[in-house]
């Protein structure tokens, strides 16, 4: 199986917005409204094009990952981060390393557009191979209340997590 991925271009948007609803069709701790977050997030200031990806099989979409910039910040300082939210493979692609392979890239990409870190709030045995850690290790809380052990974010570049510390903001189409 060949996975292609590329950034989305609006004629994917359709598409996407079903593959996301699929994906977090039978999701346990879902709202199931992702697609709505994903739709809200497109018309934001957050946005960043390059950071929303597609993965194909045979010309036919069946992932997608977003990352959206955000802030995190205390009573001096404010770091640029990126909120990675969410990432979604339709049901029969699913365990296949499509989702895996979106990480990957959206991470890479991310570091070449110079960000130092991203913010996931995910699942605890899911993101730590890529090399997530806990928020609370590094001093920087969530604004709002979930498990620790669900909260996490990794540094793009070597220490680019150094010195960041604080309250992480989300863009306001987060809670829309």
């Amino acid at each position: 199986m060949e996975i292609k991925l590329r950034q989305e271009s609006e004629n994917d948007y359709e598409s996407v917005f079903q593959l996301i609803e699929k994906a977090f069709e039978k999701e346990e701790y879902s709202d199931h409204k992702e697609q709505f977050l994903v739709e809200r997030l497109r018309k934001s200031d957050a946005f960043i094009p390059e950071l929303s990806i597609v993965a194909e099989v045979d010309n036919k979409i069946v992932g997608h990952i977003l990352l959206t910039k955000l802030e995190i910040k205390n009573e001096s300082k404010s770091f640029e981060s990126l909120a990675l939210a969410p990432v979604s493979v339709l049901p029969e692609f699913q365990r296949k390393g499509i989702g895996s392979k979106l990480i990957v890239h959206a991470h890479k990409v991310a570091k070449e557009l110079g960000y130092k870190s991203v913010v996931v709030l995910g699942h605890q045995d899911y993101y730590p191979k890529f090399g997530y850690e806990l928020t609370n290790k590094y001093a920087i809380e969530m604004p709002f209340d979930v498990p620790a052990e669900n909260c996490m974010l990794i540094a793009l570049t070597e220490n680019g997590l150094s010195g960041v510390s604080g309250k992480v903001i989300y863009p306001s189409a987060f809670f829309e």
